[in-house]
């Protein structure tokens, strides 16, 4: 079983519009919702690729029960989010079918007590206990304190449980310290952790500051690993257009998936490159068009480079 953590759960909700124009009235032409929050989109692939997920976080309120009841409805998702008192924040994505651009809204999040942390926190160690792997995404709700992930990625490791973590900020920075065995920045959030803007140097700062192997995202030129393997980079073979909403939970998702089957790096890279590909290519977040990932697949180029660092 695959365990992924989204502390900051949401309900995903798509609005397709004409075109997107400020200071206007809109006439929605389509709507989707989905549960949502990065962890959860990285279940969903994970089903889709044939895994066993178990999810947790937070959950509460009226949309809470929505996330829920979509989440009854994947096939190879278990639900294990932990009740609060709040409300799940929700998610707006407006796509301006006439652009292809996607303009998102994020709302915070409830806030959680020091005692809804602490039962988290048994539930998630119980849960650690049947995983094969961890994936800890996303960004902290208020009243999560900033160290939180630095504390979940300890206690993977005493448990033996490989950890991926998908996060930025302060939460990423002190997470790091304490060595997940996988980072998953994009290059803003890279800079952020290091301060160096040139994507090879960052990756060599941050696996230096504790993180066992960095896969960084670059956008449409795909990924750059550095890991105790090899160096690698791993690029589309085209460029693709749609909705850019999961592509990087796609990435996790394929990484993810490539460590627990034992993948080779460069095929973990390929799939991770091919699904995220396909995810732009798909209307909602959490969702990859398959045709697209299985034509991708073999012609995602991967590169090894000299080791460095």
């Amino acid at each position: 079983m695959i365990l992924t953590v989204t502390l900051n759960t949401a309900l995903d909700i798509t609005y397709r519009v004409r075109g997107l124009r400020p200071h206007s009235s809109h006439r929605v032409t389509e709507v989707a919702e989905r549960p949502g929050g990065k962890g959860l989109n990285v279940a969903r692939v994970l089903a889709a690729l044939g895994h066993r997920v178990t999810v947790t976080g937070f959950t509460g309120g009226a949309t809470g029960r929505s996330v829920q009841e979509g989440l009854a409805a994947l096939r190879g998702v278990a639900d294990a989010l932990v009740p609060v008192a709040g409300s799940t924040r929700r998610t707006i994505a407006v796509v301006d079918d006439r652009t292809g651009d996607t303009t998102q809204l994020n709302e915070p999040g409830p806030a959680i007590s020091p005692a809804e942390w602490g039962a988290f926190q048994e539930a998630y160690e119980d849960l650690l206990a049947g995983a094969d792997a961890v994936a800890l995404c996303g960004s902290l709700p208020p009243g999560v304190p900033v160290g939180a992930y630095a504390g979940l990625v300890r206690t993977a490791r005493a448990a033996g449980v490989p950890v991926l973590l998908d996060t930025g900020g302060e939460p990423l920075r002190r997470a790091v310290a304490a060595r997940p065995d996988l980072i998953k920045p994009n290059s803003e959030e890279l800079a952020e952790l290091t301060g160096a803007h040139e994507p090879l140097r960052a990756t060599q700062d941050a696996r230096r500051r504790g993180a066992r192997s960095v896969v960084a995202s670059l956008g449409a030129q795909g990924l750059l690993a550095l890991t105790p393997e090899g160096h690698w980079r791993a690029a589309p073979p085209r460029r693709v257009h749609g909705n850019p909403t999961g592509a990087g939970d796609s990435v996790v998702a394929g990484l993810l998936s490539g460590l627990v089957e034992r993948l080779p790096w460069p095929d973990r890279l390929a799939r991770a490159v091919a699904l995220s590909a396909a995810t732009v290519q798909a209307p909602v977040a959490g969702e990859f068009d398959r045709g697209s990932y299985e034509e991708l697949l073999g012609r995602v180029a991967v590169t090894a480079e000299a080791s460095a660092a």
